[in-house]
């Protein structure tokens, strides 16, 4: 297993009322998530529209899989970096 940052923007033109309408049912996605242990901590950086997800995965594939399993991931572009070590 290798560690992984997956950054989620949101893409240009992007309803957020219509994110809004799937908060609860991505929360509840990202529970099961970590409880599976397939994902991390989630940061938020709203006023520049990026979401930043640890995951724990085999690899930058099986990484990006995880995240678009949240259903929040329909509005976003992602870039997945695979993370070195801890400083």
């Amino acid at each position: 297993m290798s560690e992984f940052m997956v950054i989620s923007t949101f893409k240009p033109g992007t309803d957020m009322s219509d994110v809004m309408k799937v908060v609860e049912e991505e929360k509840l996605k990202v529970k099961e998530l970590q409880a599976a242990g397939r994902m991390g901590q989630i940061f938020l950086a709203v006023p520049q529209g990026k979401v930043f997800i640890n995951l724990d995965a085999e690899d930058a594939v099986a990484a990006e899989a995880a995240v678009k399993e949240l259903p929040m991931s329909a509005w976003w572009d992602l870039e997945v970096f695979t993370l070195s070590g801890k400083a």
